[in-house]
Formats: structure tokens, C-alpha cells, sequence
């Protein structure tokens, strides 16, 4: 089949866009931080860039992608096989097989672009206290164990896909995968020092917005690329998710207004993520009223969910959990209801198109399945890592800072005061007729 050179180039450009999504949610969380916290909560992020992509190329796509056996056994409904170790076959093989005319190296560079972002979300409930090295340990084998293989499920022709799950971009496989792996390594991690009792306000709400309008940016090829084509679905995505984010953010601080007072800056950066989170595994399958509907209902349910920490007293430092793994579960099953265009075999409209109630039980079965199983392995292999190499981070060395204690540097340099340059007896920067400031 010829190249659709058309298809080819926008699909080049949204697996740049998801990419990008990485480096902005590294801003997004660093800016949540405190600023002894900032740079290392940016490097996790960066080297899940780095882990996952080796470990994709290696053998991750043929884990999520290809057919083990002869595709029909048992064992392909949990995991694929390893038919393009080196993505080799990928190479030999023009086009992808399913009409889309899209290179295949070309599809599987777009997906990777989703296991990164997949490890470096389950980043921001750790903050503060872990250890690096024990950090980069977890993405690889998180990612082998428990990435691969759900995308398997879900996308690669596993169990639920047979089932007629619908998730259109990540809502369980990103998502909910994610929010439930950030649950599990947190109660192994234990609380931060002083949490509860010490400020741990984010140090700088300008990185938090930054961050989020990246993401809201790329989280348009994150959506509407997944249609893995140019058609009417690309653009029903593409709206939809403008749609659900900005009603999601605008519902979010409405809610801060009404039951705090005031709405915040960190409010409208994480209402809009959660709107962006909701509205993933439907935005192909929903008119845009029900987009509207999702982003509203995520807005606000996220940001009560975010509390549940305080209730249930786990330290979700950058509330993973509330935001990912709940709105995850409101955008999946909302689907079970409101899904209006399903266009794969065994799929089927919600309940508000006369579509059957068995739809909606495979979207509480799939976020169910995919959280309990991300849950269950995620906290085993955070306790294998905690027990041999330890995952926990020194007291001393997290109450000084993990940025000048694991990385040797610091965010922000305020040992000196800088002024024009002006050399002078007060010291080089410092004008002869100014009071010296000892920082």
C-alpha cells in the first residue's frame, strides 16, 4: 500500500506534540514542588524519556503490539509477542496493514510517545523522597510489566479489546494505569517529612501554568491522533477535547469560588488537566454535548477528590491520584453511557443512544481490571526495590533537599545579589554606594 503522505504528516506531527507533553508536564509538576524539589522532579520526567524509549525499541512494542503465538491462544489475550524485537520488522514493512497508509515505524514512534508520558505521570505522587536511582529502576521494569502488557489488552488485541472496550486515547491505559501505580508506590514510600504539619505549597505557580498550557498544547495530538488518520473523527477529537478542558478548568474553579472563596491559578491548571484526563479514552466516541457534560462533571468531582488524601491519609504529593486515576474512571465509564460513534467490532453506543447495558459493564470492568492489576504489581515491585536497593530517600538528605543532596545542584541561584555588572569593594556586581546583602 502506498505512504498517505497526508495522514503520514499529521502523524508525524501529534507523535511530536505527545512528545512534548513530557517536558511540559515536567514543568506542571516542578512548579508544584517545593524549590529544593524542583530539578529533581523535572529529571524524573526526563529520564522516563530516556528509559522508556530504550526499553520500546528494545522490546516494548512487540510486548504491546504484535500477536503472540498465532494470535488467538491464551497467551495473547495478556501479552504480545516478540515478532519485531529492535522494531526490525517495522522497518521491512512499509505501511501499517490497516489501510491507514501510515508508516509502521511511524505508528510505533506515536505510541511510544504514550508509555513515556504513562511512567513520568506516576512521578508526581513521589516527590520529594525518592530516590533517583531507585526511581529509574521502577520505569523499566513498570513499564515492561505493566504498561506493555495492559496496552496489549486494550489496543493490541488483548482480553478487553475482545470484549469491546472503548478507549479512544489512554483514559485506562494512560490514565488509570498511571493513577492507581502512583497510589500503590506511595503507601510503600510512606509520607514526606513534616506532611500535614509543614507549608508544601508549589514554590511557583508560573511553571504550573506553563506546564499546563503544554499540555493542553500537545494533548491535542495526544487526542486526535489517535484516530491515526485525517477524517471527521480527528476533528470530533480535536474539538471535543478543546471542549471538555476549558469547561473542566472553568468548573474547578467555580467549585475553589463556592466553597473556598476564591478561585486559584493552581485551580485552573489542574481543572484543566482533569478535563484533558476525562475526556481521552471518549473524545472520538461523544458528541460535543456529552464533552461538555465529561469535562464539567471532571472538574468538579476531581477537585473534591483531591482531599481524599487528608481523609484517607495517603501522601499523593501532586495528587495523582485525584486528577488521573479518578478522572480516568469518569471519562471511561461515562462512555458506557454517552458513547455515540463506536466503529469497532464488539463495541456498541451508551445507554442515552439505546445502546445495551452490557457496554457499560465493560467500561466499569475495564478501569477496574486495568486499576487493580496496576495497583497489585506496581506496589510489589516498589517493595522488591524498597527491600534491596531502598526506594526511600535518607530523612536528612529529604529534609536538606533532594536537588543539592542526589543531584548536586539547585534550582535557583540566590547566593549572590547581581546588579549591573559593577565591580566594587562590596564585591564584583554589587555597586560601591549600595549596602552589601549577605544572602
Amino acid at each position: 500500500m502506498e505512504i498517505d503522505s497526508g495522514s503520514t504528516a499529521w502523524m508525524l506531527m501529534s507523535t511530536a506534540l505527545v512528545l512534548l507533553m513530557t517536558p511540559g508536564l515536567a514543568f506542571f509538576y516542578g512548579g508544584m514542588t517545593r524549590a529544593k524539589s524542583v530539578l529533581n522532579m523535572m529529571m524524573m520526567s526526563w529520564v522516563s524519556i530516556i528509559v522508556v524509549t530504550i526499553a520500546w525499541v528494545l522490546y516494548g512494542h512487540s510486548l504491546a503490539f504484535d500477536a503472540a503465538g498465532d494470535g488467538e491462544g491464551i497467551v495473547n489475550q495478556f501479552i504480545g509477542g516478540l515478532d519485531n524485537i529492535g522494531l526490525a520488522g517495522l522497518v521491512e514493512t512499509a505501511t501499517k496493514t490497516d489501510g491507514t497508509g501510515m508508516p509502521n515505524l511511524v505508528f510505533s514512534a506515536f505510541q511510544m510517545t504514550f508509555a513515556i508520558i504513562t511512567v513520568a505521570l506516576i512521578s508526581g505522587a513521589l516527590a520529594d523522597r525518592a530516590k533517583f536511582g531507585a526511581w529509574v529502576v521502577f520505569a523499566l521494569v513498570w513499564a515492561t510489566t505493566v504498561y506493555f502488557p495492559v496496552a496489549h489488552w486494550v489496543w493490541g488485541g488483548g482480553w478487553l479489546s475482545k470484549l469491546g472496550i472503548e478507549d479512544f486515547a489512554g483514559g485506562t491505559v494512560v490514565h488509570i494505569n498511571a493513577g492507581a501505580a502512583a497510589l500503590a508506590v506511595v503507601l510503600v514510600l510512606g509520607k514526606r517529612v513534616g506532611w500535614r504539619k509543614d507549608p508544601m505549597r508549589p514554590h511557583n505557580l508560573t511553571l504550573v501554568l506553563l506546564g499546563a498550557g503544554l499540555l493542553w498544547f500537545g494533548w491535542f495530538g495526544f487526542n486526535a491522533g489517535s484516530e491515526l488518520a485525517v477524517d471527521g473523527t480527528t476533528g470530533l477529537a480535536f474539538m471535543n477535547t478543546q471542549i471538555a478542558t476549558a469547561v473542566a478548568a472553568g468548573a474547578w474553579i467555580l467549585v475553589e469560588k463556592l466553597r473556598d472563596g476564591h478561585s486559584t491559578t493552581l485551580g485552573v491548571a489542574s481543572g484543566a488537566v482533569s478535563g484533558l484526563v476525562a475526556i481521552t479514552p471518549a473524545c472520538g466516541f461523544v458528541d460535543p454535548w456529552a464533552a461538555f457534560v465529561i469535562g464539567a462533571l471532571a472538574g468538579a468531582i476531581c477537585s473534591y477528590a483531591v482531599g481524599l488524601k487528608y481523609r484517607l491519609g495517603y501522601d499523593d504529593s501532586l495528587d495523582v491520584v485525584g486528577v488521573h486515576l479518578v478522572g480516568g474512571v469518569v471519562g471511561a465509564v461515562a462512555l458506557g453511557f454517552v458513547a455515540a460513534y463506536p466503529f469497532a467490532e464488539g463495541q456498541n453506543k451508551g445507554l442515552f443512544y439505546g445502546g445495551p447495558i452490557s457496554q457499560l459493564g465493560v467500561q466499569v470492568l475495564g478501569p477496574v481490571a486495568v486499576g487493580l492489576y496496576s495497583f497489585v504489581v506496581s506496589w510489589i515491585i516498589a517493595k522488591i526495590i524498597d527491600k534491596t536497593m531502598g526506594f526511600r530517600l535518607a530523612q536528612d538528605d529529604e529534609v536538606t533537599g533532594i536537588d543539592i543532596t542526589t543531584h548536586a545542584e539547585t534550582g535557583y541561584d540566590l547566593g549572590t545579589v547581581h546588579a549591573s555588572g559593577v565591580s566594587s569593594a562590596n564585591g564584583p556586581g554589587v555597586p560601591s554606594g549600595a549596602k552589601k546583602v549577605d544572602a
